[in-house]
């Protein structure tokens, strides 16, 4: 299947509420198709991908809960789906919460809910308008900083540890700059000096041995769209020197060539390093550093915008399932903790490697937090007790469960009592013991 585009699958046969949900999907600039029926939604998901379905339990011709339940039997790459269910079936709802849904909503719902948890289950490349790059307040200003550098042609350096998005960022810029032009990346620390400047300007038929055909480089290939140049700072001196030649020129010559070729490029630049610390040690060139370094936009690494972590998590969860043609599964409460405890000292991309692994590992279905590291699940931060750090753990997973029961039943507490199988009076005392009401319970 193809990657799932930004469009979500409406399953409603009550015209009131689906023209609501339709109004609001266009105010929020959200595409989607509405099936009035399970059967010619089922046909239809058969078909194509969706970022997201949103289906009513109680359908005419097969319900809601049977579709979800012949898609899974059919073993198709699903994308998360969210349940809305009448009072009288929360019970299938929690059932089908257990089989893989991601998620369900009860009627009445607000509607202001309700986009909240469809921007919370969507992959956040795929949504429109602001938060695709991250929901920390951090990289919120870097979205606003991308979308003002979208008219402009000034040349960008993007900063911070390896593994933390720059190239994510540098893509997003480009959407904002020239979406139709090619985007072209070369790691410059992947390459030795002869082969980085024969991939910078290209070369002649005949340069060199091997030469047999004349080849662009990606100045040639990014002409009129982005050129990233990552990792600029491991870039040799003398190579340096060639490329502020041709920044400033605005022009390339090809290795054994002599005519000049005008580009016009926006320059990417990205490194994990200090260049001013290089310059002023003379590894990095001055004049070179001002030229790139028009705007700097730092990303901050993973373990200081935790906000971030869930929402990437889910993102990456979308691509790992369908690159492998499985069903999207699901991150248990202590899982998602844990991803929120650990520091990521590899980033984003230890965080896609911790969770192609778990993908592996677990049932397709669910992943749980004993499945996500290759070592012993990571110890909340400060404590060194393990008794205590064990209880203090497990109480702030069935926290983090208990809110989200109550968040999913608006908060009235005998429906996400029953919906817990448990007492109005125990979830009330486990809502005192743990320091939940409605003003604190949501992060």
């Amino acid at each position: 299947m193809t990657p799932a585009p930004p469009r979500i699958c409406l399953i409603e046969d009550d015209a009131i509420m689906g023209e609501s949900l339709a109004d609001r999907f266009g105010l929020e600039r959200f595409d989607y198709d509405w099936y009035r029926d399970g059967d010619s939604a089922l046909a239809a998901l058969r078909d194509r991908s969706y970022a997201l379905v949103i289906s009513d339990i109680r359908l005419p011709g097969i319900t809601g809960d049977a579709l979800f339940e012949q898609l899974l039997a059919e073993h198709l790459a699903l994308p998360p789906f969210l349940f809305i269910t009448g009072q009288g079936d929360i019970d299938t709802a929690v059932r089908l919460l257990k089989h893989g849904a991601q998620d369900y909503i009860t009627k009445p719902f607000d509607l202001d809910a309700l986009v909240e948890k469809i921007r919370g289950l969507i992959a956040p490349e795929l949504l429109p308008g602001s938060g695709s790059l991250g929901q920390s307040p951090a990289m919120l200003h870097i979205e606003g900083m991308v979308q003002r550098l979208g008219g402009s042609a000034a040349s960008v350096l993007i900063t911070g540890e390896s593994g933390v998005g720059k190239e994510r960022v540098a893509r997003a810029l480009h959407q904002h700059t020239h979406k139709a032009a090619a985007f072209v990346a070369v790691n410059c620390g992947a390459l030795t000096e002869s082969l980085l400047e024969a991939e910078l300007f290209g070369y002649e038929k005949g340069a060199f041995t091997g030469s047999v055909r004349t080849k662009k480089g990606v100045f040639e290939q990014a002409d009129g769209g982005t050129l990233f140049l990552d990792e600029i700072g491991d870039m040799p001196s003398s190579m340096q020197v060639k490329l502020l030649r041709a920044l400033q020129e605005r022009s390339i010559v090809r290795v054994g060539g002599e005519t000049a070729i005008p580009v016009n490029i926006r320059l990417v630049c990205a490194t994990h390093q200090m260049l001013q610390e290089r310059v002023a040690a003379g590894t990095f060139r001055e004049d070179l550093y001002y030229r790139i370094n028009v705007v700097e936009l730092r990303i901050p690494p993973l373990r200081e915008r935790t906000e971030d972590i869930l929402p990437l998590a889910r993102s990456l969860l979308v691509e790992i399932a369908l690159a492998s043609g499985k069903s999207v599964p699901t991150l248990t409460p202590a899982a998602e903790h844990a991803l929120k405890s650990y520091p990521w000292p590899g980033n984003i991309r230890e965080l896609k490697n911790a969770l192609e692994r778990a993908s592996l590992m677990s049932d397709g279905r669910v992943i749980a937090h004993d499945v996500l590291f290759d070592r012993p699940a990571p110890q909340l931060s400060g404590q060194q007790d393990v008794a205590g750090t064990l209880r203090d753990y497990l109480l702030e997973c069935e926290r983090d469960f208990i809110v989200r029961a109550l968040g999913a039943s608006h908060w009235q507490i005998q429906t996400c009592a029953d919906a817990l199988g448990i007492s109005r009076k125990n979830l009330w005392e486990k809502m005192r013991k743990l320091g939940i009401d409605k003003g604190n319970g949501i992060d």
